[in-house]
């Protein structure tokens, strides 16, 4: 993928679930793509989520000192930050798609970053949300998003371009 995704919370944590095997396998592998690749985005909003069910929905908690070691690794990411403009553009998400506030928010940042992929289980997989369009990690494989999601190129123009020909050595033009 030529592109940034954008990282919902439910993917981080589902790489710390032991509880969901398959899943924590799946989510550990977009995420060590993502970084290997330095192609994840993420927001302020689903970090606040990530800290909080990790230490206090997780079972077993995670360590507070822990869950922030991880929070703190993806500020690398430059998370989009909870502002004025992201709480403008996420109504207008929220009263065109009629989505959650929450996931208005989520879908908002990741288009204020210009992610064209939003990795998430929580909204409908394929769902395109202006330029957002959803990918179920834990449905569609590394390769499988890659030959979706690949930038094609582009095709060559069958007309001559508009304008004056170009002047050639010796025309006398």
């Amino acid at each position: 993928m030529t592109g940034t995704l954008f990282v919902d919370t439910n993917v981080f944590v589902y790489s710390r679930d032991a509880r969901e095997p398959h899943k924590r396998s799946l989510a550990r592998a977009w995420l060590e793509y993502l970084w290997r690749e330095q192609l994840g985005r993420t927001s302020v909003q689903v970090l606040t989520e990530y800290y909080n069910v990790m230490t206090r929905k997780m079972r077993p908690a995670v360590a507070p000192e822990t869950a922030w070691d991880s929070v703190d690794a993806l500020f690398a990411w430059n998370p989009q930050v909870v502002d004025q403009a992201l709480l403008e553009r996420g109504r207008a998400v929220e009263a065109r798609y009629k989505l959650s506030w929450w996931d208005s928010l989520v879908v908002a940042a990741a288009e204020s970053q210009a992610c064209a992929v939003l990795l998430s289980e929580d909204l409908q997989d394929g769902g395109t949300y202006g330029t957002v369009t959803v990918l179920n990690p834990f449905k569609t494989g590394i390769a499988e998003a890659r030959a979706r999601y690949e930038a094609t190129p582009a095709a060559a123009h069958r007309y001559r371009p508009r304008g004056r020909p170009k002047r050639t050595a010796g025309s006398g033009a």
